[in-house]
């Protein structure tokens, strides 16, 4: 699976920072995946009244992308969120294994988390995204389920992190040349579990 190119294109045609990217899967292969895109920005209020009140701009609505693109194994998202972690220039890739949520013993917490991780907040409206995902409630019901994975970088290069971060490996732009030399663990499973992949390195020393 190919996912930096379809960044890439999103970055150029937004016009926006990022403050962090995410991918979305249950352990079903050659299902959908859900890529989703949360941007740093504002937009005004489009309610009138709201305006008048001088009440706050409201957030960019993020982007859910539907991602069709066949697949085997785990490993083989856990690959292409590596390969678009370390060129977009992001310090650390994080993996995230859940289980289930749609069971005795599973906590409210758990399913909120679930239904965050498929562009589906709570207590957000539908504006706070932009859905170009028609499978999405049934991934998220399958989710919920039987379980599902979730990995978040946040990217130097087309994000708002580009001022902030001390890491040696990064070109002047923000990106990394290709490949990636952080190999993939596995298996992922849908379990409680979390793994850090570290991509960003500093040699600099710092004084108190």
């Amino acid at each position: 699976m190919e996912l930096f190119d379809k960044l890439s294109s999103q970055i150029a045609s937004v016009g926006l920072p990022l403050l962090a990217v995410s991918l979305t899967a249950v352990p079903r292969a050659d299902t959908p995946v859900m890529l989703m895109l949360h941007w740093h920005g504002f937009r005004k209020n489009p309610d009138r009244l709201h305006r008048l009140l001088g009440m706050q701009p409201v957030p960019v609505p993020g982007s859910a992308l539907q991602v069709n693109e066949p697949w085997k194994a785990m490993l083989a998202l856990d690959h292409a969120m590596l390969d678009a972690a370390w060129r977009l220039g992001a310090w650390e890739l994080e993996r995230e294994e859940k289980r289930a949520c749609n069971n005795l013993g599973a906590s409210s917490a758990e399913a909120f988390e679930c239904q965050q991780a498929f562009a589906s907040h709570p207590v957000q409206s539908d504006e706070a995204w932009v859905r170009e995902a028609p499978d999405l409630n049934d991934l998220m019901h399958l989710g919920a389920k039987i379980g599902y994975v979730r990995w978040v970088f946040r990217p130097v290069y087309g994000g708002m992190w580009g001022g902030t971060v001390q890491d040696d490996t990064l070109s002047a732009d923000g990106t990394r040349t290709p490949p990636c030399p952080v190999a993939p663990r596995g298996p992922a499973e849908p379990k409680a579990s979390r793994t850090k992949y570290r991509l960003g390195q500093s040699t600099r020393l710092y004084l108190a």
